[in-house]
């Protein structure tokens, strides 16, 4: 049976079309549009941050790289070499204590700042190599030599250049601010250093600093997401009860955790390690909030974006490293 030429033949298919799938035509962004979208992101950006400071009285990208920095350059100082911590507090010290003798001038009280950044320095090794005798016998020096510099300042001024010399009740502000710089800043930090030069010293030192830090990241976040109810307004208004219950809870989960794997000791130490320390950073913060309040400044300097000035990141440190040595005599020594 013959078939047709161009008729259906049963059994055979016929090529279908091939559908090629149309082509998608993608415009390319000239350089003045992807420049207005990126400013675009930078002012959204820009605008989320202002409202984070506005709420919570920080830039919170200067603070985040800023507290970055310097907890690593702790850890490091802490785990590599004992001895860099030495260095690490030095530094400290002298920012924290020309700081401090700098901003009390604000309210009208005269530290002399040469002889009380040396004073506070010599602590520091004094504490390390010679335990705690060398630390008060110093420290007590350092004292003497501030207010023996201070009252031949007083006793050598000239009238005509510097004004006129101060009267008894003026003088003795000006000898305790400069026992009150000794004691606040470079006894209290020579605390860590005594700390450190315990056998395991460093990981008492490395834990109370990771709790502390824990105390001000989890206050943040949670005075930042639920805090309605300020805990002390007049001293400072942007800390909240539930900022402290969100700090009080990562400090004790972090308390645990560092108990257990850093200072070998039971976890429920870590539940006490964590509630003191708790208290003592939010008490140092408070402390440090009322001091800049009295004098009448918002910051100790503007040395470190985002966070004010050295003490403004050592205020919480200074009094928990107390609490921390104390905790190691009675638990761990």
């Amino acid at each position: 049976m013959s078939h047709e030429p161009g008729r259906h033949q049963p059994g055979r298919h016929e090529p279908r079309p091939s559908r090629t799938p149309p082509v998608r035509r993608t415009r390319t962004l000239t350089r003045a549009e992807i420049q207005a979208q990126v400013r675009a992101r930078k002012e959204q950006f820009d605008e989320a941050n202002e409202k984070i400071t506005a709420r919570s009285g920080r830039n919170l990208v200067s603070a985040i790289l800023i507290g970055v920095v310097l907890a690593g350059v702790m850890v490091v100082s802490l785990v590599v070499i004992k001895e860099l911590y030495l260095v690490l507090a030095v530094v400290l010290v002298t920012f924290g204590t020309l700081e401090l003798a700098t901003a009390l001038r604000a309210a009208k009280l005269h530290v002399a700042r040469i002889p009380t950044v040396f004073a506070g320095v010599a602590v520091v090794p004094a504490a390390y190599y010679w335990g705690a005798t060398g630390q008060w016998l110093v420290a007590l020096a350092g004292m003497l030599v501030v207010t023996l510099w201070r009252l031949v300042e007083v006793a050598v001024r000239q009238p005509r250049s510097q004004g006129p010399r101060p009267d008894a009740r003026a003088l003795l502000k000006d000898l305790g601010a400069g026992i009150f710089v000794q004691v606040y800043v470079s006894f209290l930090a020579s605390i860590s250093v005594l700390l450190l030069a315990q056998e395991g010293g460093q990981w008492w030192v490395l834990s109370f600093i990771i709790v502390v830090v824990l105390v001000d990241v989890g206050a943040y976040a949670s005075g930042l997401n639920f805090g309605k109810h300020p805990m002390a307004p007049t001293i400072s208004p942007k800390k909240t009860w539930e900022g402290l219950a969100g700090a009080l809870l990562a400090a004790l989960i972090g308390g645990v955790l560092l108990s257990i794997l850093l200072l070998g000791q039971p976890w429920w130490f870590g539940l006490l390690f964590g509630a003191v320390i708790t208290f003592t950073a939010t008490v140092g913060d408070l402390s440090e909030s009322l001091l800049k309040r009295d004098i009448g400044i918002k910051d100790m300097s503007s040395w470190l974006p985002g966070h004010g000035g050295f003490l403004d990141r050592l205020d919480s440190i200074l009094p928990s490293a107390a609490a921390a040595y104390l905790l190691w005599v009675v638990f761990g020594s």
